[in-house]
C-alpha cells in the first residue's frame, strides 16, 4: 500500500514538474541561419499578440496561426523589410489588435491615460476623504455644572 502511494506520489511529481517546465513555441525548423535576422525575428515575435491566445506573445504560443505569423515574420526579414515594415505590414493585415503593446494614437489615447488617471482620481478621493474627517471632528464635551457633579458624587457614595 505504501508503495503504491510513493509511486503515485512521484508520478504525481513528475507530471507538475513537466507541466510546469516552460514551452518553448519557436520550432527548431522555423529558425534563421543568420543569428542577426533572428534576433531581430525573436523581437518582433515577442511584441506581437497571438491571435488565437490573445494574451501570450506568437513567439510563446503553440497555436498553428502563432506559427504562421512567426514564419511570415521570418519570411518578411529574409526578404530585406525592416522591422517597422514588418510591423506596418502585419497591422495592415491584422489590425491594431496584432501588437502586445498598443501605440499611442487617437483611438488608444484613453487606453493608455487610464492608469494614470484612475491613480489621480484615487489620490483626491483619499485626500478628500482624510480633510473630511479632520473637519469632522467632534467637539470636546461641556464641563459639568455644579448641579451635575453634585449628583454625580450622591451616585458615587451610594
Amino acid at each position: 500500500m505504501r508503495a503504491r502511494l510513493a509511486l503515485l506520489r512521484a508520478l504525481a511529481a513528475a507530471l507538475v514538474l513537466a507541466l510546469a517546465s516552460p514551452a518553448f513555441a519557436v520550432l527548431p525548423d522555423e529558425r534563421l541561419a543568420d543569428p542577426a535576422l533572428e534576433a531581430r525575428a525573436r523581437a518582433l515575435s515577442q511584441d506581437l499578440r497571438c491571435m488565437v491566445c490573445q494574451n501570450q506573445s506568437i513567439d510563446d504560443s503553440d497555436a498553428s496561426l502563432a506559427r504562421d505569423l512567426r514564419l511570415l515574420v521570418r519570411e518578411r526579414l529574409k526578404a530585406g523589410d525592416s522591422d517597422s515594415q514588418v510591423l506596418a505590414y502585419l497591422v495592415d493585415r491584422y489590425g491594431e489588435f496584432v501588437l502586445l503593446t498598443p501605440r499611442l494614437s487617437r483611438q488608444t489615447v484613453l487606453l493608455w491615460a487610464a492608469p494614470a488617471t484612475f491613480l489621480v482620481l484615487g489620490g483626491l478621493y483619499i485626500l478628500f476623504a482624510l480633510r473630511r474627517r479632520r473637519q469632522v471632528a467632534p467637539a470636546p464635551p461641556e464641563p459639568l455644572t455644579d448641579e451635575e457633579k453634585a449628583r454625580l458624587d450622591a451616585i458615587l457614595k451610594s
